[in-house]
């Protein structure tokens, strides 16, 4: 195998078409159809079913299109190396943010301190639904996220390791009166009219798993997912939420509206540093992934410093050798 033919197999499976692949790589399609005959060739495996509305992988091809995606990404990390080497640190990192968690409130401190302090560095911030961001990881599409794990339970998936950093309690957060109190029983708030995060979204399992252990599901009203629509929709009056401890208090903290309160029994979620297993960070994305954990130590010590309270509790932070 070579890494063009492995470059335009997997252009190839990304765009569904052998004709618009061609367009996009600039090469003929005849010579693309070529070279990927040759690679099955190589291989002894039927790699693409081709029909009139394009080509799709076969399970042989679903095979090599994840090692494949993970061979071309280590050479583009190994020639960026090269080029820099004794160099300031340069190159694109990729960062997934989980939506409606304290991670979204870090979005603005590492831009400001990527750019200070590595200039270099381009920052690509994801802030898509929890599971696409872990798929994303998986097949070195973005190189770490801040993620809940409550979505995966025990069965987390393979090819990642999650690093748990974050453990909060989760609160109530409306503008009616049932808000003001200082903790509420989940059973109050069972007949209350909900806007959550899509059933991608690990707030939305651990909201879903609490009401069902009292055999109740949430009356939702509608699903948002980012933050600035979430606070809109909150200070109009149309529903209540709930959520992690550092977004119901950064929520209420800017909006008079709004109250909070916590729950009981307690609701727990964990947020996690989502990385590869296969696939080493470059060193631009080691500095990325070290000015990251940095910010969150220091935002939720702030915070908890600030209202004083025990709904967070950080988890050792790892650090880089």
């Amino acid at each position: 195998m070579n890494l063009r033919r492995l470059q335009y197999f997997v252009k190839s499976i990304e765009i569904g078409s052998l004709t618009q692949a061609a367009e996009v790589l600039f090469v003929a399609q005849p010579a693309l159809s070529q070279q990927l005959s040759v690679l099955e060739h190589e291989l002894k495996q039927t790699l693409l079913i081709r029909n009139k509305r394009g080509v799709k992988p076969t399970e042989a091809g679903k095979v090599l299109y994840r090692k494949a995606q993970l061979i071309l990404r280590l050479c583009e990390q190994a020639h960026m190396e090269v080029q820099t080497a004794g160099q300031n640190l340069s190159g694109s990192v990729s960062v997934g943010l989980s939506q409606c968690t304290i991670a979204e409130q870090l979005a603005i401190p590492l831009l400001k301190a990527v750019r200070e302090n590595y200039p270099g560095i381009s920052l690509n911030l994801n802030q898509n639904s929890g599971v696409r961001q872990s798929e994303l990881v998986m097949n070195g599409t973005i190189d770490l996220a801040l993620l809940g794990t409550s979505l995966y339970g025990s069965n987390m998936p393979h090819g990642i390791h999650f690093t748990p950093l974050l453990e909060e309690e989760m609160y109530f957060v409306s503008d009616q009166p049932i808000a003001c109190e200082k903790q509420l029983n989940l059973q109050d708030v069972l007949d209350q009219e909900l806007i959550l995060p899509n059933r991608n979204h690990f707030i939305r399992k651990t909201v879903d798993d609490a009401f069902i252990s009292l055999g109740s599901t949430p009356r939702v009203v509608a699903e948002i997912s980012t933050h600035l629509t979430l606070n809109q929709a909150l200070d109009a009056g149309i529903a209540s939420t709930i959520l992690p401890a550092s977004v119901a208090i950064h929520l209420c903290d800017n909006s008079p509206r709004l109250h909070c309160a916590r729950i009981q029994p307690v609701m727990v979620t964990t947020l996690a540093l989502c990385e590869s297993k296969s696939l080493s960070l470059s060193l631009p994305s080691q500095a990325v992934k070290q000015t990251l954990l940095n910010i969150l130590a220091e935002y939720t010590l702030k915070l908890r410093m600030r209202h004083d309270h025990g709904s967070m509790r950080s988890l050792p932070i790892p650090t880089l050798a």
